[in-house]
């Protein structure tokens, strides 16, 4: 293994973007990727994928060096993200699911569900650091370095023109895509500051509160559990909502309390420490992969509250980020709380938005 020589080298923090209602119109609109955001170093044979956080990802999408090292110019910085294409859509739980501690898993993972890399921004080729020049002019190299690039290396597609924007943010989220990004032609690549637009799907849900976490500080409310009723008549966990002032947090405290259920049995998440239970409806009690261990467990509550959240999207059954509370709705019957009002987005195949190999 050599080491490493090119004029941007890791770690890099990604540029960010900030969030916008409208789509502005900025010269360069393209899909918004649900994956993990990466940028890829290659320096002939030795390949990096930096994180987010820095932190290289390299060891857990073999598979993606491996192709990287095949479709990439031989010595280049390209910010992009990786995603995982499932059935013609993006599946970021089942990419979620790549990041594993044990090799054999990670080598396993790698054949059953490969993930490809999608890319939208040239930093270095050669050894010209470009991360000084305009966005317009880095685009435009980009798309020539990675002219003969093909599945599971894309660049990602883009417009100029606002109304194929605003077509594509309708459209794209049926398969998977959580929005538009919208970025300057003239701006310099800024890492870690939000120089960019981003344009995200926001939808109102009403929502059963059945529960509440502990804040970690103490005697204060943290999160409060929602559900919804699926067509099976039970109450479903769709996810939290957890952004409160201290001093709402123990107010709430106080507000929930008459409805604090002691008996577990007349709840309808009481028996979630019932391994059968779990497997029938997702519970709020089991122990997250990400939380090493901690027990989530949490205080019952009557599902007698009704609260107004907004979400982005869903994954699944859930809501894929923690909800955003907006008002209560005690003009609402739990009851009629269920999947029915959320709004599901036509369903579309990557497809038509990636030359994805048949």
């Amino acid at each position: 293994m050599g080491r490493m020589d090119l004029p941007v080298m890791p770690p890099v923090a990604p540029m960010l973007a900030k969030s916008v209602k409208e789509i502005p119109d900025v010269g360069h609109v393209e899909p918004k990727w649900d994956g993990f955001r990466t940028i890829v170093f290659r320096d002939g044979d030795e390949v990096e994928l930096g994180s987010r956080n820095e932190k290289p990802m390299t060891r857990y999408f073999p598979e993606l060096v491996e192709a990287l090292r095949r479709e990439l110019p031989e010595r280049c910085v390209v910010d992009g993200e990786i995603v995982l294409v499932r059935d013609g859509r993006l599946d970021f739980e089942a990419l979620q699911q790549r990041i594993h501690p044990a090799a054999s898993r990670v080598k396993l993972l790698a054949g059953e569900t490969p993930a490809s890399f999608v890319a939208f921004d040239l930093l270095a080729l050669g050894d010209e650091d470009l991360t000084g020049t305009a966005f317009g002019e880095r685009r435009r190299r980009l798309e020539a370095a990675l002219a003969e690039a093909s599945d599971p290396v894309f660049v990602t597609p883009a417009t100029a023109d606002l109304d194929v924007a605003r077509d594509w943010f309708e459209r794209f989220e049926g398969a998977g895509l959580d929005g538009v990004v919208a970025k300057p032609l003239d701006g310099t690549y800024q890492p870690d500051k939000r120089a960019m637009f981003k344009i995200k799907h926001e939808r109102t849900a009403d929502c059963v509160v059945a529960g509440f976490r502990w804040h970690k500080s103490g005697d204060v409310v943290g999160s409060l559990l929602l559900g919804l009723y699926g067509d099976d008549g039970r109450l479903h966990h769709v996810g939290v909502v957890a952004a409160f002032s201290m001093a709402r947090r123990a107010e709430l405290v106080g507000e929930l309390e008459p409805l604090v259920e002691t008996d577990l049995s007349r709840h309808p998440w009481g028996e979630w420490a019932d391994q059968a239970a779990h497997e029938q409806t997702r519970m709020p009690g089991a122990v997250s992969r990400w939380s090493g261990g901690k027990n989530l467990s949490f205080v019952p509550l009557r599902p007698e509250l009704v609260v107004e959240v907004a979400y982005d999207h869903m994954e699944g059954d859930r809501f894929r980020h923690t909800a955003q509370f907006r008002r209560w709705r005690s003009d609402r019957d739990p009851e009629s709380c269920g999947y029915g009002q959320l709004e599901v987005p036509g369903a579309l195949e990557l497809g038509e938005i990636l030359p994805l190999r048949g």
